[in-house]
């Protein structure tokens, strides 16, 4: 009974069974916690005041300085520390893009690509020292962002409406 079609937007048909349709939605629950996720994170960051400051508490050229040596490239984190605050707004705006992007499905694999990129750059920084590896939590981001990599939103996305009208149009 797993048989049938979808709707080109990703709807479901009468013929299609309940195991279809769980596994075409399954990237779903993911791909909404990662948005919020990221958008909440990157409003985070902007709307808090001592974050983009260079030192003091809470502020983004404080956590590059305790995390430098322990870092797996420090290098990353040295480039961090010329400009602590234009790299927090590039952290903070990338955070909401990516958020913004896989939430309403618009380039959802370059979205996931960049959640992905974030999240590396981050376990190879600021959690790379975390013992075991498995407290960590940018590691876990890394992963779970893959398969978005990997499938894109094909689904109740902005990039579904746009393969069909791209389909239309031929």
């Amino acid at each position: 009974m797993d048989g049938g079609t979808t709707t080109p937007l990703g709807g479901i048909q009468e013929s299609e069974g309940w195991r279809a349709v769980a596994r075409r939605y399954s990237l779903l629950p993911l791909r909404l916690f990662l948005g919020i996720t990221f958008v909440y994170a990157g409003i985070d960051k902007l709307t808090d005041n001592a974050f983009f400051h260079t030192t003091g508490a809470g502020s983004i050229g404080e956590l590059m300085t305790n995390v430098r040596d322990s870092a797996a490239i420090p290098a990353l984190v040295d480039l961090a520390l010329k400009n602590p605050a234009g790299f927090g707004y590039a952290i903070a705006f990338g955070e909401l893009a990516v958020g913004v992007g896989i939430l309403l499905g618009l380039f959802g694999r370059l979205a996931a690509l960049g959640g992905a990129l974030i999240s590396l750059s981050l376990w190879l920084t600021v959690s790379w020292q975390t013992t075991p590896y498995y407290y960590g939590n940018d590691l876990a981001y890394l992963m779970a962002w893959l398969p978005l990599v990997l499938a894109g939103t094909p689904l109740l996305s902005l990039d579904a409406i746009l393969a069909v009208r791209r389909r239309r149009s031929l």
